[in-house]
């Protein structure tokens, strides 16, 4: 296991009374977070919904914004921009884009457990333009090319 990481966070005021990110168990990958709003997502639809709190990442992290597996097998919620990221220069409210792809219309309750949250490293890139690429078996074959 590796050391963990910490992150800041502050409540704002709509999410002053509400539980702070947590693990659900012991070994959860994600911390699990809960709506500081309560709406209704009809089919097809989508929201940002807030969870009253802002983080402040260390420099070198990001935070991936991840669905919850239960929301999305037994209602078809999901969130959008999969793995969302938080980057480390972000301020503001921590918002989870959902989207219902179910058929009937799924009501979020304040308090409500919708997204998790993983902490992840950032690899940074540096390119190298070149005129051609280097060949491989697979070569420009892109969506499906490897089979089924």
């Amino acid at each position: 296991m590796t050391t963990p990481i910490t992150i800041a966070l502050k409540r704002l005021p709509n999410g002053i009374d509400l539980p702070l990110p947590a693990y659900a168990t012991n070994g959860a990958a994600g911390m699990d977070i809960v709506s500081a709003e309560d709406l209704t997502l009809a089919p097809g639809g989508r929201a940002a919904v807030a969870t009253g709190f802002a983080i402040a990442i260390p420099a070198g992290y990001e935070v991936q914004v991840r669905p919850r597996s239960g929301l999305a097998l037994k209602h078809g919620v999901t969130c959008l921009n999969t793995p969302g990221t938080i980057d480390s220069d972000y301020r503001g409210e921590v918002k989870v884009i959902l989207a219902n792809l179910g058929a009937e219309p799924f009501v979020i309750a304040r308090g409500d457990r919708i997204a998790q949250l993983v902490p992840a490293p950032v690899q940074r890139a540096v390119l190298d333009e070149l005129a051609e690429l280097d060949d491989t078996v697979r070569g420009s074959g892109g969506f499906g090319s490897t089979g089924r």
